[in-house]
């Protein structure tokens, strides 16, 4: 197995439904170049983990082999709909759900017509451009018991898992997660305090630098003051998947959503 690139990006519509709003146009730009590196590392498959999958009593994967239909976001619904149509390589995510089991994390694959595929899969997959038939994806869920430190435990079992693949992994989340509650003039966005925005940068520039050392070291007191995307667990899962290491990073983006931040980072590994 080797992790030809990798990939933080946010879950959110937005880029996608509105790119007319100029900071969510931005990130949308992001996201099309991150998907030119993924598709020129040559990847024969992506492995995902979505912070807005969510599942309770078992770690979930897709397993069923094309998904099709059209989506609304629970949030934004008033900017229409997102058409999706996913290739999943079943065997390989058959692969996770047995290596999660005999790790003795509870798993099981979900194939069944209709299976509700979730925001941040369709936006990654969408502007990105992966999840084809000659790019397929193999689709982790989050799990909203499992901690950082399992999570990432997730992201090695599933890289370990590809064996002899050449993989791309991506973790789709936000950075800090407070929104706007009330109606804004979308125009104006910005991220919601000061102090989120802060921690925001503090936190991308430790990743550009690739100072893992203090990174882990902050990433408590930035989950506890800025009250990032799950706990930030989609990093946690990458930083798994990744082996613990990566020599740098680059931010093709980091702009507000709706008072939130987000951010698309691709990291380079050894």
């Amino acid at each position: 197995m080797t992790i030809v690139s990798a990939f933080l990006v946010p879950g959110s519509p937005l880029p996608q439904l509105r790119p007319d709003i100029a900071p969510w146009g931005r990130i949308r730009q992001g996201l099309a170049s991150a998907g030119k590196s993924l598709a020129d590392s040559k990847p024969d498959c992506v492995l995902v983990y979505s912070t807005q999958w969510f599942a309770v009593l078992d770690q979930l994967w897709l397993t069923r082999r094309h998904s099709t239909g059209l989506h609304v976001d629970e949030n934004w619904h008033e900017f229409g709909e997102q058409s999706f149509d996913i290739h999943s390589d079943a065997a390989l995510a058959q692969r996770c759900v047995d290596a999660c089991n005999a790790a003795g994390i509870k798993t099981r694959g979900i194939d069944y017509d209709q299976f509700p595929i979730d925001t941040g899969t369709i936006t990654a997959t969408t502007l990105m451009g992966f999840g084809s038939a000659s790019l397929p994806v193999v689709v982790a869920a989050n799990n909203l018991y499992h901690g950082p430190e399992q999570t990432e435990q997730l992201g090695a079992i599933a890289a370990a898992a590809m064996q002899d693949k050449r993989v791309a992994v991506v973790g789709i989340g936000g950075l800090s997660n407070s929104a706007f509650r009330e109606n804004i003039a979308l125009e104006t966005d910005h991220i919601l305090s000061q102090a989120d925005d802060q921690w925001n940068r503090r936190v991308l520039a430790f990743m550009e630098s690739g100072d893992i050392g203090q990174l882990r070291g902050t990433l408590p007191q930035y989950g506890a003051e800025a009250r990032p995307d799950m706990g930030f667990k989609h990093f946690y899962w990458l930083l798994g998947a990744m082996g613990g290491r990566f020599t740098k990073a680059t931010v093709h983006e980091y702009a507000p959503l709706y008072g939130s931040g987000g951010a698309v980072v691709e990291f380079s590994t050894p």
